[in-house]
């Protein structure tokens, strides 16, 4: 299973590169997570926030495997477990799907890619940093990797 995180923007501290990169050296090749940078639209000191939004939609989407299962991160979603994430991860892998992650901008996502997606996560109530939000993911993904292998410590 490849899962790919897709998220708006580009140049993240190295704290970032490092916390993913550990996870990622974790994970076996056949549960493989990739991150693609999708670069942040301009905006200017009066920002159409909208097109903004609509532009990295359109290069969000573009990057999105044709067979692809869908999944956009946002604050309005539903709430979903480690455990979860783990038993809906091993389904999709048993069917030999792969997976695409969405996280937007500053501005969240454009309601296309809300609207294209099979589901919408939440990793929180909260709205986090998404250098933040790179590293959590990249952990519970590992987490739900372990859980599957039967390791109960990792819950």
């Amino acid at each position: 299973m490849r899962i790919k995180l897709l998220a708006v923007g580009t140049r993240m501290p190295d704290w970032v590169e490092a916390g993913v990169n550990e996870y990622r050296k974790r994970l076996p090749a056949e549960f493989s997570l990739e991150i693609q940078e999708i670069a942040l639209a301009k905006r200017g000191k009066n920002p159409d926030i909208k097109r903004a939004k609509a532009q990295e939609a359109q290069a969000l989407l573009k990057a999105v495997a044709k067979d692809d299962v869908l999944v956009a991160l946002d604050v309005t979603g539903r709430a979903i477990s480690t455990d979860m994430l783990a038993k809906t991860l091993n389904e999709w892998h048993m069917d030999g799907r792969n997976l695409s992650l969405l996280v937007g901008g500053p501005d969240g996502l454009d309601d296309v890619c809300l609207k294209q997606a099979r589901e919408r996560w939440s990793l929180s109530a909260m709205t986090l940093p998404h250098p933040l939000v790179r590293v959590m993911l990249a952990e519970q993904i590992y987490r739900a990797w372990s859980i599957l292998q039967g390791h109960p410590y990792h819950r």
